[in-house]
């Protein structure tokens, strides 16, 4: 179990005015105002703190007759360290700041205990901390000490640099994520081929600012339409560059789709599998749909089965016709037809929808999906895809584990 939480919430500092002494602090000391609010009784808690915002003070106004007005302008236990003692000195005296005498070495002396001394000697058990040291009071003479030890002045140097080394390195990230997710949005249709015989449409829900699934509806001519979905394994940004890679190959070799189908993806599963790791694979669904004939060509490599929901009710599953790609070369692959007629659905999806879980860790599943869709099948696809998330959704209302992607596309007059 972890260590709980917990840190110095304020130290109260005793003042005569708040918004005299608040004037003082923010604009002589040049703190931050930490907070500034009223409680039930009518009173104003004020705080703040110095430009690193770690400790806060708490500017507490006692009234002339309270008990607590003793402890105006007392000296206060509290230590500020800086990097520079001289210049802060400097700048702070300009500025009006009181100081009790003008910084000076002091070499302090620590034994096991903690306890501390100015011993000119360092004795067994014993270790020294010198450094620079003056003390300056604030407009109600609550007086504070400034040092800058060597060792805690070097340490606050490497703090601060490794600081805004993360910082720059996580505005990197988030500045070269967001490049990625716009580069990657491009890499979705932007167009739909029209299509007489079918209305279609696809959309992506990412885990993650970008991720692995893709699809794609590629105008391979002479009345033909490809509908592709592919499902990188793994997340993140590494299955978005296999995405890519995927994506690249896949338009690069879509001339030979129609004449050669089989050939096609096998160039592709060879191009993937030289250009990724060892264990970097795809499942991937390839369908050809003909406008004329209303003829649908499909390669199911590894994934899961496409769904065609018949207008009289039945459902098909086209199930896997070759292994995945990018795992195995030499790889074979064939395909498999079958007739879309008008009213018939046509659904690919990848498994972010199917593996959804409930509180209970059960599935939405295939069985769910299927429902769904014959619920809503009179949707035009866009609004039925709409429909599927917002059931996923309502299903498995927790974090979204994985990327969903789905095609829905209907047979008009085949």
């Amino acid at each position: 179990m972890a260590d709980p939480y917990l840190r110095v919430h304020a130290v109260n500092i005793y003042v005569k005015d708040q918004a005299r002494s608040l004037d003082f602090y923010l604009n002589t000391l040049g703190f931050h105002l930490a907070f500034d609010a009223r409680v039930g009784s009518g009173e104003r808690v004020l705080a703040v703190s110095p430009p690193d915002g770690s400790p806060v003070l708490t500017l507490t106004e006692v009234k002339p007759d309270s008990p607590q007005r003793r402890l105006v302008g007392r000296a206060t236990q509290i230590v500020f360290v800086t990097e520079d003692l001289p210049a802060t000195y400097s700048e702070w005296r300009r500025r009006g700041v009181r100081f009790r005498n003008a910084p000076r070495l002091r070499r302090v002396v620590y034994d096991r205990t903690g306890d501390a001394s100015d011993s000119p000697s360092v004795g067994q058990d014993q270790f020294a901390w010198g450094g620079a040291f003056t003390r300056f009071e604030d407009i109600d003479r609550n007086s504070f000490a400034l040092v800058s030890f060597d060792e805690v002045s070097r340490s606050i140097e490497t703090q601060r640099r490794a600081a805004a080394a993360k910082q720059q390195a996580e505005q990197r990230a988030a500045h070269e994520l967001e490049i990625a997710m716009q580069v990657q949005a491009r890499l979705f249709p932007q167009r739909l081929p029209p299509m007489r015989s079918l209305e279609y449409a696809g959309a992506c829900v990412q885990t993650l600012r970008v991720g692995g699934d893709y699809y794609d509806f590629l105008d391979l001519g002479r009345d033909r339409l490809g509908l592709v979905i592919g499902d990188i394994a793994g997340k993140g940004m590494p299955a978005a560059l296999l995405m890519a890679n995927l994506q690249a190959n896949l338009r690069s070799q879509c001339a030979t789709a129609v004449d050669q189908p089989e050939r096609f993806l096998q160039t592709v599963n060879r191009l993937f599998f030289e250009s990724t790791a060892d264990n970097a694979y795809a499942t991937f669904f390839y369908s050809e749909f003909d406008d004329g004939t209303g003829r649908l060509r499909y390669a199911n490599c590894g994934h899961l089965p496409a769904l065609v929901l018949r207008e009289s009710g039945a459902v098909d599953r086209l199930e896997a016709t070759a292994s995945v790609l990018g795992m195995f070369s030499p790889w074979e692959c064939r395909t498999q037809e079958l007739r879309l007629s008008a009213g018939d659905l046509l659904a690919i999806y990848t498994d972010g929808i199917t593996e959804a879980f409930d509180a209970k860790d059960d599935e939405f599943g295939e069985e769910r999906l299927v429902e769904t869709l014959h619920a809503h099948r009179g949707l035009a696809p866009r609004e039925l895809i709409a429909a599927v998330y917002d059931s996923v959704r309502r299903f498995s209302p927790q974090e979204q584990r994985d990327d969903m992607t789905l095609i829905v596309a209907r047979c008009r007059d085949c």
